[in-house]
């Protein structure tokens, strides 16, 4: 494997770090949904309103899991870090890399004075579950996930 190392994510990571959100869409099924292009992907993180920031795992010179976030805000707690995807490539898995990314995602948080972090997990998705448990997340039954498709 080698040296694992996480730092924050530049514009030339967006390439590989697409490639990793495909490949967890892949599988969670749901890959046809991805209408994301490289452009846009690259735009709305390093152009003139970035609206995300990420981390990123890197071994060998290759980039191998992502943790990427982006502001919410809570009219109950104030800033809220929102972690929209973590990903570790399949063959990478079992590493600590996802416990890596994770930290390092959660101590931007911590010292970006924001209140917690939130994030969504499919209810299938054991292994994604266990492993949020050893952080003693809560995990919200009381909620529906909504969304709105805009045509653009």
């Amino acid at each position: 494997m080698g040296e694992v190392t996480i730092r924050k994510a530049v514009c030339e990571d967006c390439a590989p770090m697409l490639e990793l959100i495909k490949e967890l869409a892949d599988y969670e099924k749901a890959l046809h949904e991805v209408t994301l292009t490289l452009e846009q992907f690259t735009e709305d993180g390093f152009g003139k309103a970035p609206v995300w920031g990420a981390f990123v795992a890197e071994a060998g010179g290759k980039i191998v899991g992502i943790s990427l976030y982006y502001d919410r805000y809570s009219t109950w707690k104030g800033r809220r870090l929102y972690l929209e995807d973590l990903v570790v490539t399949e063959g990478m898995r079992g590493n600590q890399i996802g416990r890596k990314l994770f930290e390092a995602t959660m101590e931007y948080g911590k010292s970006g004075n924001y209140s917690g972090m939130v994030f969504q997990v499919l209810n299938w998705n054991q292994p994604a579950i266990n492993f949020y448990k050893k952080y003693s997340p809560k995990f919200d039954d009381e909620w529906f996930n909504v969304s709105i498709e805009f045509k653009v």
